[in-house]
């Protein structure tokens, strides 16, 4: 419940409830605020066990913790029915950074004849073809 309060803080915590509540009263205080933790922890139970109830069997695995839209997005990347985790296995991001890099720089890196590189990729280093000063493309007088 409180993860991000530190040992410095708990301690300022407790010297101020002792000196705005005094040692006797404190206490009281501290059953007064437990007692209303766990209403409200029960209170929210219940109203989960409500909806669940409402919702019918359809909704059986629904979990509350999938309305926060990061634990929807983690579950659904992790589902295995879309087939995402072969898709991220088989991604090597080294490789393709250093392809690209190479292709910027204008390293050939991997010659092969063809157009494609293998995995149908199109092989970014291959240098255009220039043509013949003679050879022109037709020139089109409805174009101009």
């Amino acid at each position: 419940m409180f993860n991000d309060i530190g040992p410095l803080e708990l301690v300022t915590l407790i010297v101020l409830a002792v000196l705005i509540f005094g040692p006797e009263k404190l206490p009281k205080v501290i059953q007064d605020v437990t007692r209303t933790i766990r209403k409200i922890r029960d209170f929210s139970e219940s109203a989960k066990q409500d909806i669940r109830q409402e919702l019918g069997p359809e909704f059986k695995d629904f979990e509350f913790e999938d309305l926060n839209p990061k634990t929807f997005i983690r579950k659904q990347l992790d589902n295995d029915d879309l087939g995402l985790k072969e898709i991220r296995n088989g991604f090597d991001l080294k490789k393709e950074m250093a392809e690209v890099t190479d292709a910027v720089h204008g390293r050939d890196t991997d010659p092969s004849p063809s157009p494609a590189a293998p995995g149908g990729r199109v092989d970014m280093t291959k240098k255009p073809e220039t043509s013949a000063a003679d050879d022109r493309p037709p020139f089109d007088m409805d174009a101009t």
